[in-house]
């Protein structure tokens, strides 16, 4: 469960002059669209929905705001409590992040990360673990650092085509007082059948993970993204240090096209 919303995260990118205070774009998202997810845990053969999280985005001035909210259950606090709050806010035209806030509870570690995103492409960043002070550090990005929200909703925007499959795309992210440089690979389409939703079109893609004291770094993320206009997460799955996490899509409300990929 721990670091669950930086996977969702991964695995899951025009209010001018006064004039227009409405989205005009063609992204495949838009304000107003809000996903559901359940995660699992899978250790020793057993299968347990553990949790839940959100992704809600909203549009004003300019700019899309993103929160991302994950949760465990309640019999599972008693074992392992979990609380996780990410939000971003990044300009329309440019996916520009402006500042990215993220407070988790994991059990006992309580970990708060402010990002200021400057206009010079450094970034501020304030730590706080638990009582302690918090800790102010500028890291030096490039106008390719994004937050991992808005890195998702960038990519959202891109298209794959058969010549895309095993090429490799760059990941640039920042969180807490690193910066990471990673890659994806597009792997091709898939049908893939998500417990509880139904069977989808999807497009399947590897995300290289970084290794801590959640992932070993050995395997990849994999997450499933629906064939249709709205590319919508829709499963991930990675291996943990002990057992494995997935995560699956149970609702979509206020999504900007039908959801032609799905099959049944």
């Amino acid at each position: 469960m721990k670091r669950f919303l930086a996977a969702v995260s991964l695995a899951l990118a025009l209010f001018s002059g006064r004039i227009n205070a409405q989205e005009n774009n063609n992204y495949p998202f838009k304000s107003g669209e809000s996903l559901n997810f359940v995660m699992n845990y899978t250790w020793g053969g057993v299968i347990t929905d553990v949790g839940s999280a959100n992704c809600t985005v909203t549009y004003t001035d300019g700019k899309y705001n993103v929160l991302l909210t994950g949760r465990s259950f309640k019999f599972f606090d008693v074992f392992f409590k979990v609380r996780e709050r990410f939000e971003v806010k990044f300009d329309e035209k440019t996916f520009r992040p402006a500042r990215f806030f993220r407070e988790a509870f994991e059990g006992k570690y309580h970990m708060k990360n402010t990002l200021t995103f400057n206009s010079d492409y450094t970034i501020s960043s304030r730590t706080q673990k638990k009582d302690r002070a918090p800790v102010d550090t500028l890291l030096r990005g490039s106008v390719n650092t994004m937050d991992l929200l808005t890195l998702f909703f960038k990519y959202r925007t891109m298209e794959f085509t058969e010549s895309n499959i095993g090429q490799k795309r760059p990941l640039e992210f920042v969180i807490d007082k690193e910066i990471y440089n990673l890659y994806f690979i597009y792997l091709g389409k898939e049908n893939k059948k998500i417990p509880g939703f139904g069977t989808c079109r999807t497009m399947k893609f590897a995300a290289k993970v970084v290794a801590g004291n959640v992932f070993d770094g050995k395997e990849d993320l994999l997450i499933w993204v629906t064939d249709d206009q709205n590319k919508i997460p829709v499963f991930f799955e990675s291996p943990v240090i002990v057992g494995k996490v997935q995560g699956r899509i149970s609702s979509i409300t206020g999504n900007k096209y039908p959801l032609t990929s799905k099959i049944k």
